[in-house]
């Protein structure tokens, strides 16, 4: 990210990281738990009823195993998960969005990857560890609940003890939140849209707003503001992406009302001025070119006007 600004950072301990405190009998009982809602799937709000147990492809495209386009160390995320040593990212096949631009397509729509063991996901988590990550950043994850956490399970009892991330595009099911907490330790979602149309046309999916602000609050409660370290490395809590989209069409000032009122003022958000017209954006004449200046400009307005207190600007 390239920010202009750097949020005040909090004097704070690192914390063991939540899941080093659950039971094995409770790490089992979330593990059956969120497989049984694969059978037939609801995992997500598209609740597409596919047996995926039974190899049926559902709206996400992945059945059993999990399909992962690649796993690294990536300094390219907001500064406090980043931070000096990086976050250990792994970046999952597919999405149960359609969304139009997306700038990782190859992976979330086109499918680029290979179906992995669980036993090899949590290999991935302990090699990410070992190269001194900062965390565990699960991209793209709302469809592979469960084998996240059947893998995570193995790779704790292996010694995996850094935080971990869930990096969603904020498409997720209350239900399905649920089972990660005391588990996830930092959300990293998107709030996309502010009208359901919009949020249609661009990503093919129905009723956002509401499933997206409903997904928002139960990560609030679950881990609250963003915790970080004496430098600045994030342990707990919620950060929110808003990508600033052209013609007014990601409803920012309405985003940030709902952040700043429903949540708290000195929720941290990330303001992204980054869109390009990516994927099949060229074919749809309002998402065809780039952000112009005035538009993010009347969106940082909008944070300030909000009172927003800690916010992460884009040239």
């Amino acid at each position: 990210m390239g920010d202009l600004k750097r949020v005040e950072n909090r004097k704070l301990t690192i914390r063991e990281s939540a899941y080093k405190r659950l039971s094995e009998a409770e790490f089992d009982r979330r593990i059956e738990r969120a497989y049984s809602l694969m059978q037939p799937c609801v995992l997500c709000p598209r609740r597409c009823k596919a047996r995926r147990l039974e190899g049926e492809l559902g709206k996400c495209r992945t059945d059993v195993l999990p399909k992962v386009s690649s796993y690294n160390v990536h300094h390219g995320e907001e500064p406090p998960i980043s931070a000096g040593r990086g976050s250990g990212t792994i970046f999952f096949s597919y999405c149960n969005l359609r969304c139009l631009f997306c700038q990782n397509y190859p992976i979330s729509q086109l499918g680029h990857g290979n179906e992995v063991r669980i036993e090899d996901l949590a290999r991935m988590m302990l090699q990410l560890q070992a190269q001194g990550c900062h965390n565990i950043n699960f991209v793209t994850p709302t469809h592979v609940v469960p084998q996240i956490l059947a893998a995570l399970k193995r790779a704790a009892a292996d010694g995996l003890s850094v935080p971990l991330v869930y990096n969603s595009g904020g498409y997720d099911m209350p239900a399905e939140l649920k089972l990660l907490e005391g588990i996830v330790d930092i959300y990293l979602p998107d709030m996309k849209y502010a009208d359901e149309e919009t949020a249609r046309t661009c990503s093919g999916i129905d009723g956002y707003p509401q499933v997206n602000r409903a997904a928002i609050l139960e990560m609030y409660h679950q881990v609250g503001i963003l915790e970080m370290d004496e430098e600045g490395v994030a342990y707990r809590g919620l950060l929110i992406r808003h990508l600033v989209l052209p013609n007014n069409l990601s409803g920012t000032t309405e985003v940030l009302r709902f952040i700043a009122g429903q949540l708290s003022p000195k929720t941290y958000v990330s303001l992204m001025s980054q869109y390009f017209p990516a994927y099949r954006a060229a074919e749809h004449p309002a998402l065809s070119r780039r952000l112009t200046e005035e538009e993010y400009s009347q969106a940082v307005s909008a944070a300030r006007n909000f009172g927003l207190e800690n916010v992460w600007l884009q040239s």
